[in-house]
């Protein structure tokens, strides 16, 4: 029987600015979007129905339901080439990324659901269908389902490459604790907007991308630290770690993360900080 497999790393926004707010209540972004050599696993093989089995040391926090964005994914790609109820898989999905943790776990599953399909199916749609689907099922899936490094504008649906990121270590802490998107948007309502600013022609090392990050937010940070005091716990001991170049948090929290001009450094310091009963991965930021 025919086993295939998926990876579906772990986002990072490096910077995200709230630029505005639509009539609709979306709010717009603009943030840089890269991915980390660390992610959930997920993996098909042929069936006559559609299922969801859950593992890993993350599956307690996630149900195998019919609102699992990894089912709406599989039957919105069935609906859309013409399979309809009729496609089947036997989907496992091995999550291994904190849930609710601003490193777009969910959105990198649901991505990697329609890559994966789409193989197993033999399904090829039409690229600016897909596109469409992956909007419609959350504003990270887009930027999950290109998988490299992004400006990602609007609600997510506004993608366009960035300068070649240079070699440099990224380390991952979560402190165990989820944070509600929704409410850390609430929680930021009367803050003004902003913007980043351009983007520079190349980043020819890592201390020259920490540079530019420098003029650069989260602003959601702020508000989530209000809501989740371990985060600004965390932000200093990731801080406080040899080589750091940068320290934030990414997405709607409560993950944070590190930059540093190695993998190395970015590993050992995870090393040091997991002591801490936290969660932490340290290697490379995927360059491409």
């Amino acid at each position: 029987m025919t086993l295939l497999t998926e990876a579906a790393p772990a986002k990072v926004n490096l910077s995200l600015h709230v630029t505005g707010r639509r009539a609709d209540g979306y709010h717009l972004l603009d943030s840089l979007v890269v991915f980390a050599d660390v992610g959930d696993v997920l993996e098909a093989e042929p069936a006559s129905t559609l299922s969801l089995r859950l593992t890993g040391p993350f599956a307690a926090g996630l149900v195998a339901e019919a609102d699992n964005l990894v089912l709406r994914a599989a039957r919105g790609l069935a609906a859309s080439t013409g399979g309809g109820p009729a496609r089947g898989a036997a989907l496992t999905l091995d999550k291994r990324l904190p849930v609710a943790s601003g490193i777009g776990g969910g959105s990198s599953d649901a991505a990697a659901a329609l890559r994966l399909l789409g193989r197993l199916w033999d399904v090829r749609p039409d690229p600016a269908a897909l596109h469409r689907l992956a909007t419609a099922l959350g504003a990270d899936v887009p930027v999950c389902l290109a998988r490299q490094a992004m400006r990602m504008r609007g609600i997510g649906e506004v993608l366009e490459p960035v300068p070649a990121l240079p070699e440099c270590g990224l380390l991952l802490v979560n402190p165990g604790l989820g944070v509600a998107t929704a409410n850390v948007f609430r929680a930021r309502a009367d803050r003004p907007f902003s913007a980043p600013p351009p983007l520079p022609a190349a980043w020819p090392d890592a201390g020259a991308l920490a540079a530019w990050l420098r003029a650069c937010a989260n602003d959601l940070e702020p508000s989530a630290r209000a809501l989740c005091p371990p985060i600004e716990t965390v932000l200093s001991a990731i801080g406080q770690q040899t080589g750091c170049l940068l320290a934030r948090m990414s997405g709607s929290g409560a993950t944070c993360f590190g930059l540093f001009p190695t993998a190395a450094e970015a590993s050992a310091a995870a090393s040091r900080l997991e002591r801490a009963g936290w969660w932490c991965w340290g290697g490379a930021l995927r360059r491409a």
